[in-house]
């Protein structure tokens, strides 16, 4: 058995996981075509921040709110190697998170794709970003200012208290 570095074997699922989306999604694509293909994808990702957002809440040990939430979200992104910075937007402790580069973009332009990017990101980020939300809290809304995918410089996204 080759001895890997923790690094080594995050790199390793990280890639993993990011190629198992898009070629499951593509395998279904060529099936049943792009529309389905979508469908189906965001029918996985309503269910699956729920599994991302718990398992770091357990890890932890942070419960519910909006401080909770900016702790596991930022997590999650860095983990999935996303390039962001984080504000905070008032004194509920509303933030604002500004992605300058999406790795799932990304994944979509080196595979000649970019075409269809902003049909994805409009699609799936929204049904993501709403499971985020709710996991931790009913009182907590979000709404999303811009996206790379259509072609601003970032993607801008703002969760508060209601």
């Amino acid at each position: 058995m080759i001895e890997l570095t923790d690094k080594q074997a995050a790199d390793f699922f990280q890639r993993c996981y990011a190629a198992v989306d898009g070629l499951w999604c593509m395998k279904v694509e060529e099936r049943y075509g792009f529309d389905t293909a979508l469908e189906v994808d965001n029918a996985v990702w309503q269910v699956f921040p729920k599994i991302q957002a718990r398992k770091l809440k357990e890890l932890t040990k942070l419960g519910n709110g909006i401080e909770a939430l900016r702790e596991c979200f930022t997590t999650k992104l860095s983990l999935e190697g996303h390039s962001y910075k984080v504000e905070g937007l008032d004194d509920k402790g509303g933030f604002q998170v500004t992605i300058d580069r999406c790795p799932w973009h990304d994944i979509m332009v080196d595979s000649d794709r970019k075409t269809l990017s902003a049909r994805v990101g409009s699609t799936i980020c929204p049904t993501e970003y709403s499971v985020w939300a709710s996991e931790f809290g009913d009182d907590i809304r979000w709404k999303q200012l811009c996206r790379v995918c259509e072609g601003s410089e970032s993607c801008i996204i703002q969760f508060r208290r209601a």
